[in-house]
């Protein structure tokens, strides 16, 4: 049997990749994304993790859901949307065709349009690209790409999340979850682009959700954040419809959480900081099958979500 041994919610905003460039003025800005991908990675890799399966809001469809199903993920990536943001960047990641076929399987079962497909062209999108490059270097661990569709429903999404689930139990693998895509997502009209766009926030109101969604993670009150989320999503300009996150938190099983039911996950945030700094505890090493929740890759980086302020506080960062 398969199980489920990690699940974030990260970002993979394309400018992660040209804080890398000599003397590029958004290396502070974004080195604390960096770190939490790259710590993520570790403990992926340290919970002995052999494919990640990535719900991928870059990877927009327009009809049905797709999963890239290929054996081997080979290529040179340049974005269409932010070419002088990645340019050239090549990946060459192990596919997971058994676990992709049989999400697809699980969902089609429950009544979805859903299509594995095994096409050597079908390249991946940097909405996994971009964490699978500090989370997965080497290639540790086989990828799955899931798409999310623009013209899909909160329900259709709680299914793929629950199918992708039965498919990992039903596995032999152990698996990460990666929901790939901001929290709130609009974006500064063209004539107010500026330097300044990189750490400024598009939306007082986005913001302060963002904030009100973070506390509500913190304290574990995902019934209540799971009933704002439709709201949250339209109102505040969410990334893909925010289906990863759904897809996540049903994969997770607290969709159909009961009210008053504690969910048996541990959520932690650094926001700034490592484990074992003021403020945050160490974690503590559990055996258990049961999945960790983390929000590591939100502190810094995702467009109109969080980046580092300071220690203590993060505030949502404006684009890319």
């Amino acid at each position: 049997m398969g199980q489920l041994v990690l699940a974030a919610k990260v970002t993979h905003v394309p400018s992660l990749m040209l804080s890398e460039q000599p003397g590029s003025p958004l290396r502070v800005a974004r080195q604390a994304a960096v770190e939490s991908l790259r710590e993520l990675g570790r403990r992926a890799s340290e919970r002995g993790v052999t494919s990640f399966v990535v719900f991928d809001t870059h990877w927009l469809s327009n009809f049905g859901y797709h999963i890239n199903a290929n054996a081997r993920h080979r290529g040179s990536f340049t974005s269409h949307e932010a070419p002088q943001m990645i340019q050239d960047l090549r990946y060459d990641l192990p596919g997971d065709t058994g676990l992709a076929e049989a999400i697809a399987g699980r969902a089609e079962d429950a009544g979805l349009n859903v299509i594995a497909h095994q096409v050597a062209s079908l390249g991946l999108e940097y909405g996994t690209i971009v964490p699978m490059h500090y989370m997965n270097p080497d290639g540790f661990a086989k990828v799955v790409s899931v798409a999310s569709p623009l013209f899909t429903s909160f329900e259709e999404s709680r299914v793929l999340g629950e199918a992708t689930r039965r498919a990992i139990d039903e596995s032999g693998e152990r698996v990460a979850i990666l929901a790939s895509g901001s929290l709130s997502h609009r974006l500064w009209p063209n004539k107010k682009l500026g330097p300044e766009a990189w750490t400024s926030v598009a939306s007082e109101f986005n913001r302060q959700v963002d904030l009100r969604v973070l506390e509500l993670w913190q304290s574990r009150r995902y019934r209540e954040f799971l009933d704002m989320l439709p709201d949250y999503a339209i109102k505040c300009n969410g990334e893909g419809g925010m289906a990863d996150t759904i897809m996540l938190f049903a994969a997770l099983g607290l969709v159909r959480l009961p009210r008053g039911r504690r969910a048996a996950l541990r959520l932690f945030s650094v926001l700034g900081q490592r484990p074992g700094q003021r403020g945050i505890p160490r974690r503590r090493m559990s055996h258990r099958p049961q999945a960790r929740f983390s929000t590591l890759a939100l502190r810094a980086g995702t467009p109109n979500s969080l980046r580092q302020t300071s220690a203590s506080t993060a505030t949502p960062s404006r684009i890319c």
